[in-house]
C-alpha cells in the first residue's frame, strides 16, 4: 500500500502559538492545525509541543507500520545476508595474509594479457 510522502519542516519554520492561546482559543488553534497540518505550542517562546491533525497522525502511524513490516522482512532475510557476508569476508581475508602485499605489487607490475577479452572474478 503506497502512502503519500510525509514531510517535516524544521520546527523553527512551523506556525507557532502560545500555550495560553491554546487554552483560550482552542477552536482557532485547531483551525490552524487543519490548515497547516502542524502547529508548535510554545511556552516563554520555547517550543514545548507540536499539535498535528488526526489525518497527519494516521499517516505517520501507517508509515511506522510499513517501516516495521520492512524491518521484519529484512530480519527474515538475515541468513542469506550472513552467508553473503561470510563469502565476502573469506575473499577479503586473502588481503590480510603476510604475502598479500608483495603478491599484489608483483601482479600490478606485470603487463596485462587480456587477449582481447575482459577478465572478471570467478563470480561473474
Amino acid at each position: 500500500m503506497l502512502h503519500a510522502p510525509i514531510t517535516f519542516e524544521p520546527i523553527t519554520e512551523l506556525t507557532r502559538t502560545t500555550a495560553s492561546s491554546v487554552k483560550e482559543h482552542w477552536r482557532k488553534v485547531m483551525q490552524e492545525v487543519r490548515e497547516q497540518r502542524m502547529v508548535v505550542v510554545t511556552n516563554h517562546n520555547e517550543p514545548q509541543a507540536v499539535i498535528i491533525s488526526a489525518d497527519q497522525y494516521r499517516a505517520l502511524q501507517a508509515k511506522v507500520e510499513a517501516l516495521e513490516q520492512s524491518l521484519d522482512e529484512l530480519r527474515n532475510q538475515t541468513p542469506a545476508l550472513t552467508e553473503l557476508r561470510r563469502g565476502f569476508d573469506e575473499r577479503l581475508a586473502v588481503l590480510q595474509q603476510v604475502e598479500a602485499g608483495p603478491r599484489a605489487r608483483d601482479l600490478l607490475r606485470r603487463p596485462a594479457r587480456l587477449g582481447g577479452k575482459v577478465k572478471a572474478g570467478s563470480g561473474y
